[in-house]
């Protein structure tokens, strides 16, 4: 009997999951269909492909060596699939994505939303994670496409810069220092309380790497772990905070916080778009990667890419640039 695309496939999940009864419910199939297929799989390659502690399975050095093959042969499956499936005319398909909090809650609702509205036979999910998950599902073929804040150390993943995102404080329109239009350090750093994420958080950790020294000063009052709680207790007046430019956009254009950049000091990070190397660019993804790039030309003014009207009217002026190239 022929090795078979559903035995690698639950291969590959027990050797991620470690587990029978994980990789079933990954799956979606019953603990015995798991076992049996991968009985079979042992059976047919001459041999063991794990070791078996406990309840866990801990892959072998023949486990460890079908591995990678397993996946790139899974890989190759699903590119012949999108390729051969797609639709001549239009775009058509569906879409596995994951992206950081960040991005995830402020930046790709809305433009996920229009681009399904512009390509009505397109359907896009999107998970929120970290960046790490981000990048662990990504080259397991998990998620198609990742959009991250930080790093990425697995080789399989290409990494495309998108935008850089600015870290700002932010006080209420009613703080001393909402009359000011830069923050200076050390001096204003002592002038208010600080409403600051949990420890572990990317960007807590950002703010007092780049306070340096003068972290010692900060007089926290609270710790709040989630962005929007933080913002309503910085409205409220209980102090200042530190966040994304991203996430503060649409109370800064109704007038709700003032964002204030801190004087000579870079509080700027990447955000990028990640896929696997060896995933292939049907019509839809690199349609949506277009659409990703009209995104960034925000420039300066990154509020637009959580701002429905400046989102459309950029948008609409490249569709206009778009058919006037084409008719030429």
């Amino acid at each position: 009997m022929a090795i078979t695309l559903r035995q690698f496939q639950i291969f590959i999940a027990v050797a991620e999951t470690k587990q029978v009864t994980r990789a079933s419910k990954k799956l979606f199939l019953t603990q015995s269909a798991v076992s049996m297929a991968l009985a079979e799989l042992e059976n047919q390659l001459s041999g063991p492909l794990f070791d078996r502690h406990g309840r866990s399975l801990l892959l072998n050095d023949r486990g460890r060596y079908l591995l990678p093959m397993a996946k790139n042969i899974t890989y190759q499956v699903h590119n012949v699939e999108a390729l051969l499936t797609e639709e001549k005319e239009g775009i058509a398909g569906s879409l596995e994505i994951i992206a950081s909090s960040t991005v995830g809650n402020y930046v790709l609702p809305y433009p996920l939303a229009l681009f399904m509205r512009m390509h009505p036979e397109t359907h896009i999910n999107m998970m929120v994670a970290n960046t790490k998950q981000a990048e662990r599902l990504v080259a397991q073929g998990v998620m198609d496409l990742g959009f991250v804040e930080g790093g990425i150390t697995d080789e399989a993943i290409r990494m495309t810069p998108w935008f850089e995102d600015e870290l700002r404080i932010i006080v209420s329109t009613s703080h001393p220092l909402a009359e000011q239009e830069l923050f200076t350090l050390p001096e204003d750093l002592v002038k208010t309380a600080w409403v600051l994420r949990e420890d572990g958080s990317g960007t807590a950790e950002i703010f007092k790497n780049k306070l340096g020294e003068h972290a010692a000063l900060l007089n926290v009052v609270t710790r709040i772990g989630h962005t929007e709680a933080i913002k309503k207790a910085v409205e409220a007046g209980v102090g200042a905070a530190c966040l994304s430019e991203l996430t503060i956009c649409r109370e800064e254009e109704h007038g709700w916080l003032k964002g204030l950049s801190i004087k000579d000091s870079n509080m700027q990070r990447q955000i990028s778009i990640i896929q696997h190397k060896n995933k292939t660019t049907t019509r839809l993804m690199g349609e949506f990667l277009h659409f990703c790039t009209i995104m960034a030309q925000c420039g300066l003014e990154r509020e637009c890419l959580s701002s429905p009207k400046k989102l459309d009217a950029l948008l609409s002026q490249e569709m206009h640039r778009k058919d006037a190239e084409e008719s030429k």
